[in-house]
């Protein structure tokens, strides 16, 4: 794992620290911004905006607990990425931008998965080991 990667972690954690055990609700201190920001640049930004619009699944199956991530993308077609938070996303900013040439962490629909579950605001979809199993073999 990188620095920058530890880095972020670090962010990750702490926000999800601060998660109310009363309310579910988060303070993201203007700090943990700024680092974040620091570190992911403009998709920092286009990730909140889809948070912000409840663009992000967490489909769990059950009974395993395993789960991917569903994103919806910003375009008009509104897509949705299939996604790994820390490894993968569909997209093809994750292929070009991220593994092609290396020029980001990741892509801002792992960055929004990765937001939306320290804040605890994914929106949250059961489905059984063998439905997760069938979205899992079309990637």
């Amino acid at each position: 794992m990188s620095a920058s990667s530890l880095v972020a972690e670090a962010v990750w954690k702490a926000i999800e620290d601060t998660r109310s055990e009363i309310n579910g609700s988060v303070a993201v201190t203007e700090d943990q911004l700024s680092i974040l920001h620091f570190l992911f640049g403009k998709n920092l930004e286009r990730a909140t905006r889809i948070v912000d619009q409840r663009g992000v699944k967490r489909i769990s199956g059950e009974p395993s607990g395993r789960s991917i991530f569903q994103v919806v993308g910003e375009s008009r077609r509104k897509e949705e990425y299939p996604c790994f938070a820390e490894n993968y996303c569909g997209c093809y900013s994750f292929f070009y931008d991220v593994v092609n040439k290396g020029e980001q962490l990741c892509c801002k629909h792992q960055l929004a998965a990765r937001f939306a579950a320290s804040l605890g605001v994914c929106i949250e979809v059961k489905v059984s080991d063998e439905q997760l199993a069938l979205l899992l073999s079309q990637l």
